[in-house]
């Protein structure tokens, strides 16, 4: 837990703070339907990063192909099968939480990444075989009391915010077991898998093609800065951190978008969720401990 692990704890944040402020930009073209946003958000994407793969990183892409052929038949089918469940998930977490951003309720969306941190430690520990110390078991029992005292609100509510949380957590989960593929690299073939898994829907159910400015920078902003580097950085992050911990970084997910809804969008907010909002920080610490202990104590 030296600081050659802080890069890595860093690289957990920060996707979870970008992601908190996600709601401004998807509220502001909240006039088109979800499955629009999303496959635009995909496109734009998947140029993006493979604009820049095979600019700046050709060298990694033949790293991969190389290791991809020196794979027995038997080991590229189960990589490819990993690599395949990943971009469903991560596809249904865009698509839901989208919806219920702009169709359900800011809140269920922000809910959902309160619940996700619990079913990723559980399936990090159920899946992965990773350990719980008693220090982090503390940690998501204080975190589950803050969740009962903020779950208010609609039955549907609860159930969207369940929904994204358990395609979040085992698209984590996912990830954590597609090892040797350059990071970068893998958004990208994630992100190919995605369009074409929208491309059905989209010819179906499709408007005409946006021409609206505010639309596409909008569009734009959140293709390169709430997708690819937040989830770069994600991917990055499980390099050196089990699934459990960075479930736990999830947290400030919720924190920050709560925020958001309360001073962006002038949402009301309670002594009760305000006491609930701190018990999530200290379940942070708590989770963390190790780790934060050890970068201070090194530098």
């Amino acid at each position: 837990m030296a600081l050659g692990k802080s890069k890595y704890f860093l690289a957990g944040i920060v996707p979870y703070i970008i992601w908190g402020t996600m709601s401004i930009p998807l509220r502001s073209i909240k006039g088109f339907p979800p499955t629009e946003i999303l496959y635009y958000r995909i496109l734009v994407s998947i140029i993006v990063v493979w604009l820049v793969a095979f600019i700046f990183r050709k060298a990694a892409i033949k790293k991969d192909i190389a290791l991809f052929r020196a794979l027995s038949g038997k080991e590229r089918k189960r990589l490819f099968l990993y690599i395949f469940i990943s971009a469903i998930l991560i596809t249904g977490n865009w698509f839901s939480y989208i919806y219920a951003v702009n169709s359900v309720s800011l809140k269920a969306a922000a809910f959902a990444y309160l619940v996700c941190p619990l079913l990723t430690a559980l399936c990090g520990f159920i899946l992965l075989k990773e350990q719980l110390t008693k220090a982090k078991i503390v940690a998501i029992l204080i975190a589950f009391v803050s969740i009962m005292l903020l779950a208010t609100g609609s039955l549907s509510e609860v159930l969207w915010a369940i929904l994204i949380a358990a395609f979040y957590a085992l698209y984590v989960v996912a990830l954590k077991v597609i090892k040797g593929i350059d990071k970068f690299n893998l958004l990208g073939i994630q992100l190919v898998l995605s369009g074409l898994m929208m491309l059905p829907l989209y010819i179906f159910t499709a408007a005409p093609f946006p021409t609206d400015t505010f639309f596409w920078a909008n569009i734009f902003l959140i293709a390169i800065v709430f997708t690819i580097i937040p989830l770069f950085l994600n991917a990055y992050a499980l390099v050196g951190m089990p699934s459990s911990a960075l479930g736990i970084l999830i947290y400030l997910n919720p924190i920050v978008a709560f925020t958001v809804a309360f001073l962006y969008f002038k949402e009301p907010i309670d002594l009760h969720q305000i006491f609930s909002y701190l018990l999530l920080l200290l379940s942070i610490i708590i989770f963390n401990a190790q780790l934060l202990k050890g970068i201070i104590n090194k530098k």
